[in-house]
């Protein structure tokens, strides 16, 4: 059920507009209206061993320009070690509100009697963004973001932004959203956040209705309070061989509009401990390997598309953030 009235929420968004700069945040971070940039990062680091050799080796590579780690998840220490270790690499904390694999899982930082409304019966997570949406406690949600972000800290990591795991914060299955709580720890943290100003039309067409508006409110919202948010969000769809989906992925990067995008991407190194987690493995190995292809380097060289990471959108929001 939608929240916010949708006459009150059209006021307030023209007032937001008054608000906000007119200068594109490409052009706060120095570049041409016209330029597009790109930042290429890899979820579910953390998430298991395979997924974690993968993203290690396409951050030292610079291949990926920023990556996001599970701190529930079993294999976080790791992706935490390789960030005492490489204190450069841009990396951000992925939200984890949901679990959804069948066997493989895992189940809040803070302690499970704190946030009873977020677990299943088993004491996991559910596998579900619209189950969090109907049965989450706002204040438990807070309680486990903020207990996500600490351990992250304390375990070495330096967040360069925060994104979410599955979308579990964003209201897209019955418009009921945990973005307030979200701005609250990226004022307070002072980091951005993966937001994108435009979504595509297939998406708007998908979404309950009011989404799509509330949506746009949140956005405007975020970037009143000083939080940058980024004007695209894409990924990569999957095809088979490897040639086929290396095709579509040119496509996409040959597409990509003036301004600010980013691909996530999930990457892995097709192991038998990838295999037993996920059908969707190879996927994350065609991931893995599409922007080591020099093909695909070369027609990021070609179409000029400017590579950045999220550490970029970070220096800018605490140069400008209230």
């Amino acid at each position: 059920m939608i929240r916010i009235n949708l006459l009150f929420m059209s006021s307030i968004l023209v007032m937001l507009s008054t608000i906000t700069s007119a200068q594109t945040i490409a052009e706060r971070l120095g570049y041409a209206k016209t330029d597009r940039l790109l930042i290429i990062n890899a979820d579910d680091f953390g998430m298991c061993h395979a997924e974690n050799v993968a993203t290690m080796e396409l951050l030292e590579k610079k291949v990926i320009t920023s990556a996001t780690a599970m701190v529930p998840c079993p294999w976080f220490k790791e992706a935490a070690d390789f960030c005492q270790t490489h204190p450069d690499a841009d990396v951000g904390i992925h939200l984890t509100l949901t679990n959804e694999w069948k066997r493989y899982k895992w189940g809040p930082v803070a302690s499970k009697n704190s946030v009873p409304s977020l677990i299943t019966e088993n004491g996991f997570f559910p596998p579900d963004c619209k189950t969090v949406e109907i049965s989450a406690d706002t204040g438990q949600v807070r309680l486990e973001l903020q207990a996500q972000i600490e351990r992250a800290i304390k375990m070495g990591i330096t967040p360069t932004h925060l994104d979410n795991h599955m979308g579990s914060v964003y209201g897209l299955e019955t418009g009921r959203d945990f973005l307030e709580i979200i701005f609250d720890l990226c004022v307070a943290y002072r980091l951005p956040f993966r937001l994108p100003i435009n979504i595509s039309d297939e998406l708007k067409q998908a979404l309950p209705p009011g989404v799509a508006e509330q949506f746009a409110l949140r956005t405007q919202q975020a970037q009143a309070r000083g939080v940058v948010v980024i004007d695209y969000l894409i990924s990569t769809k999957m095809k088979k061989p490897y040639e086929a989906f290396k095709a579509g992925v040119i496509d996409q990067l040959k597409a990509l509009k003036p301004g600010i995008t980013e691909m996530y991407i999930h990457t892995a190194l097709p192991t038998d401990e990838m295999k037993a987690i996920s059908n969707a493995w190879q996927h994350r190995e065609f991931e893995y390997r599409i922007f080591q292809d020099p093909e695909v380097q070369k027609i990021i060289r070609d179409e000029k598309i400017k590579l950045i990471g999220w550490r970029d959108l970070m220096l800018l929001q605490r140069k400008t953030q209230p």
